[in-house]
């Protein structure tokens, strides 16, 4: 991760340092990373991602994420629940995802679990994590104040896999709590996070 806190693109916005000159990748942060993101779908997908995230770059999700959403059909919960082994194998096969065997089985177990977790009480996954939402939070204003993880994602990570979520740590969890707008964690100064900062209130 960059050792910056905030880089001027070539449009001269502001944006936090972690965020390089990819159009994609200044594309995710000014839209999505850290705006309030709600659904048990929507939710499920980010769980997903961020374990297949775990030990390489968030770029490299996210440019093979169309190919993650055609392979997972959509994150849809009941469809990936009912995946079984002979796709666990196809899966391990397709290049155009990261093909690590236990994430993918992970990917299909927690669908499972969310799928009775929600089966009598639809939007129960959203208001897990979001009730781990903290009522204030103070954005970095150093490189240092950057982290990676707090009480919070621990309280997330502990609730998640006491119901029987895996690929589901406290990194993995703050990282998702940033990504879905759980706090707004984009650096002092970044014009999104300032933008965020209003529209949140």
């Amino acid at each position: 991760m960059t050792r910056e806190l905030l880089r001027a693109g070539d449009d001269g916005i502001a944006r936090c340092g972690w965020v390089s000159d990819d159009p994609e990748y200044q594309r995710y942060h000014d839209e999505e990373w850290g705006t309030p993101l709600h659904g048990d779908t929507a939710l499920f997908e980010t769980i997903a991602l961020e374990g297949f995230q775990a030990g390489l770059s968030w770029i490299t999700i996210l440019r093979r994420r169309p190919a993650f959403r055609a392979a997972f059909e959509q994150f849809s919960i009941e469809r990936v629940a009912q995946f079984d082994e002979d796709k666990i194998d196809e899966l391990a096969l397709d290049a155009s995802i990261i093909r690590n065997r236990h994430k993918i089985a992970a990917t299909i177990k927690n669908a499972r679990t969310i799928r009775e977790l929600i089966s009598d009480n639809p939007g129960a996954l959203d208001r897990l994590i979001w009730s781990h939402a903290p009522s204030s939070h103070e954005r970095p204003a150093t490189v240092e104040g950057m982290l990676t993880v707090t009480d919070r994602s621990h309280a997330l990570s502990t609730e998640l896999r006491r119901i029987g979520l895996t690929f589901v740590g406290p990194t993995t969890m703050h990282a998702l709590m940033q990504a879905a707008g759980l706090i707004n964690d984009h650096a002092r100064g970044c014009a999104r996070g300032d933008q965020l900062d209003v529209e949140v209130r």
